[in-house]
């Protein structure tokens, strides 16, 4: 990924619903002006979600994606209509499509249309097909503003419009230059070992490298093994903000009048999930012979021998918690809908994922009971210098 490319976590995420056949492929290619869908007059041509990341004037740099259709049938049909609900997580926006040939809303319609409001997700209807069939106001929505639109015919710009006056405010919020002094020097600690990946920089530390770039704050990026050179050379660094997995030996070496914190701890203040993280420290240490921990990537990579997720958190868990803990591993975009089993999720930064996905599988935590805490505050903790990771956020927006 380029440093100038936008990640598809800080991009627009827009969702095209609706039942089968109502027209959100051919809404979604002509909003593209490329063939993203396949368009079919057969029922389901669309069966999973399909993402495009581009840029549309004048919403700039967006994810579209298209679904399946709400009312999918047969046992294939429930899976797909299952992973259409799901995609709503990562939302920042639904249009939902409705059929100009239909006079009434389908249950399977009218459900999903609560729901949206439910979650008080922004939201557009258009009425497609209105080539076919006169333009009319469905009794279920009488009180919506509907677009009409024949998605074959018509420009765009009706829908563009709607969707510029509820998009976010995507301006991207600082990760952490609002956190020191103006034009400050800053060192990252980006280890190169067997799980870094070839010929770049993972994006937690592509993000932070262009906020402080952006904010004209000096940026000095080296191993653990330049560390204490680079601080001697440097005697104005404000923050040395380090890669989780080398917490420990980082902390020995930076001075304790230079603040410490990890890329980790910044994407779950960026996420807006630091306080909830915060309260999950507790569970780390009241786990109990045979409980089992959830921990949970929103990437999908190769497993290293030594892989942080997979070989050196459980490792860590066990050791600071002394006991026998059982785990359950997802990666991408699995995350159980039923968490009962779990005494704790521990979760990966979350870079890979929009601010909306993150905040519902905090959420979802919430609301099922069970702590989650993220890597790098749990690594922090276990090396017994979490407060210190933390006292940079001291009197600002958390």
């Amino acid at each position: 990924m380029s440093l100038n490319s936008t990640p598809n976590g800080q991009r627009i995420h827009i969702g095209f619903f609706g039942i089968r056949n109502a027209g959100k492929s051919s809404l979604v290619n002509r909003l593209t002006n490329q063939s993203m869908s396949l368009v079919s007059e057969h029922k389901g041509t669309t069966t999973d979600p399909v993402k495009k990341s581009m840029e549309i004037l004048p919403l700039g740099p967006v994810v579209i994606i298209d679904t399946a259709g709400i009312d999918d049938e047969g046992e294939l049909g429930e899976l797909r209509k299952e992973r259409t609900y799901k995609a709503l997580n990562e939302m920042d926006i639904v249009v939902m499509v409705v059929d100009a040939r239909a006079s009434h809303l389908t249950a399977d319609e009218i459900d999903f249309l609560t729901m949206v409001k439910e979650r008080k997700l922004p939201y557009i209807i258009i009425e497609n097909h209105v080539d076919e069939a006169a333009a009319h106001d469905y009794p279920e929505l009488a009180d919506e503003k509907l677009i009409y639109i024949d998605a074959i015919r018509d420009d765009m710009s009706a829908v563009k419009e709607a969707l510029m006056a509820l998009a976010p405010k995507m301006a991207d919020p600082a990760i952490v230059a609002d956190l020191i002094p103006e034009k400050s020097t800053v060192v990252l600690v980006i280890p190169i070992d067997e799980s870094a990946p070839k010929g770049r920089i993972i994006l937690p530390q592509q993000m932070v490298l262009r906020d402080l770039l952006d904010h004209h704050c000096k940026a000095i990026c080296c191993q653990v093994e330049e560390l204490a050179e680079v601080l001697q050379q440097n005697k104005q660094v404000s923050l040395v903000i380090t890669d989780s997995q080398v917490f420990e030996n980082v902390a020995k070496i930076v001075p304790a009048d230079v603040s410490l914190t990890s890329f980790s701890i910044l994407m779950a203040r960026h996420s807006g999930s630091l306080n909830t993280q915060l309260k999950g420290i507790a569970a780390l240490k009241s786990l109990n012979d045979k409980d089992v921990v959830l921990i949970a990537e929103a990437c999908t990579h190769h497993r290293q021998c030594n892989d942080i997720g997979t070989v050196k958190l459980p490792g860590w868990i066990r050791k600071y918690s002394g006991k026998e803990i059982e785990f359950d591993f997802t990666v991408g975009n699995e995350f159980p809908e039923d968490l009962s089993k779990y005494k704790l999720v521990v979760h990966c930064g979350g870079c890979m994922v929009n601010a909306a996905e993150m905040q519902n599988r905090t959420k979802h935590c919430i609301q099922s009971g069970v702590p989650i805490v993220n890597y790098g505050m749990a690594i922090a903790q276990f090396n017994g210098i979490l407060d210190r990771s933390l006292e940079v956020f001291k009197g600002k927006t958390v």
